[in-house]
């Protein structure tokens, strides 16, 4: 058979493995892997998906994904450096590249004496990721900071989506374009040191509740509202440190998943289900996933 992307070798490759790429470090490869270098380059190669009937997906920082044991049969597109990380800094707002790194964002904003997203410190992950997901912790969201969005829409046409356009809620948006380009967020000036100063407490805080030297992602689960944690209710369960396999249930922090030497994808899946099981049975709450498994 043909190669379907024969016409863009340069970049896309085959039978690519996809755990290096992923913070839990699991889970088989892409049929194709394809790293665009501009948006001319990204519109191409998912035009000669869709003509091809090959599904296609976007990784980012892999944070939040999980890759099953038999990989992804499709296109798996990287957002990665330079091609789609530029940062420009205005008065009382910053730009940014859907490939630039959340904590890079929030520390060049700080240094620039732009105040606001330094409540999201410590969330890992990308901008095109944040927005999509509308990341966020106890502090607040992204959603509210941002101004502008440029995406490719399903036509792949370049589009501006301005704020009046734009609907967050918890851990999700409208956002729901093949592909998030950029991002306009409006902050507050303020003097740069009381921002770096703020940055740093809440990093603080976050290191002290979460896992540190093992390879786990952001959190698995959405909380079930704002005043309801679904940590909480996974210690509540006694769950934290259930081990299955490789993989154990944080016993820093009930919702992180962590995958130790050995661990493979069905142990984590194995665990995120008795979870589930346990908290919908002893506290009648459904936990809703904030891990994409793919």
């Amino acid at each position: 058979m043909q190669h379907p992307f024969k016409d863009y070798q340069e970049f896309v490759a085959e039978d690519q493995p996809l755990a290096p790429l992923t913070w839990f470090r699991l889970g088989g490869p892409a049929a194709y892997f394809a790293k665009p270098r501009s948006i001319e380059e990204m519109r191409g190669v998912l035009n000669r998906a869709h003509e091809a009937g090959i599904p296609s997906k976007l990784l980012g920082g892999g944070t939040n994904v999980l890759v099953r044991e038999p990989g992804v049969e499709g296109l798996v597109i990287h957002m990665e450096s330079p091609f789609f990380s530029d940062v420009t800094v205005g008065e009382d707002r910053i730009k940014a590249g859907a490939a630039v790194p959340l904590t890079a964002l929030i520390s060049q904003a700080a240094r620039s004496g732009l105040a606001g997203l330094e409540i999201l410190t410590g969330i890992p992950g990308t901008v095109g990721g944040a927005l999509r997901g509308n990341a966020g912790g106890r502090q607040g969201a992204i959603g509210p900071f941002v101004s502008r969005v440029t995406v490719l829409d399903s036509a792949l046409e370049l589009q501006e989506r301005e704020r009046d356009d734009l609907s967050f809620v918890d851990r999700g948006s409208n956002l729901d374009e093949p592909v998030i380009l950029s991002a306009e967020f409006e902050l507050t000036p303020e003097d740069p040191e009381s921002v770096v100063r703020r940055m740093r407490r809440i990093w603080i805080v976050k290191k002290e509740n979460q896992p540190y030297g093992h390879q786990s992602s952001g959190c698995i689960f959405k909380n079930p509202s704002a005043d309801i944690s679904a940590g909480a209710l996974i210690d509540q369960a006694g769950l934290k440190g259930t081990r299955h396999g490789g993989a154990e249930v944080s016993d820093r922090h009930a919702n992180f998943i962590i995958a130790h030497p050995g661990a493979k994808a069905d142990d984590v899946l194995h665990l995120i289900d008795q979870i589930q099981q346990r908290v919908w049975q002893q506290f009648g709450y459904e936990l809703e996933l904030q891990l994409r498994i793919w």
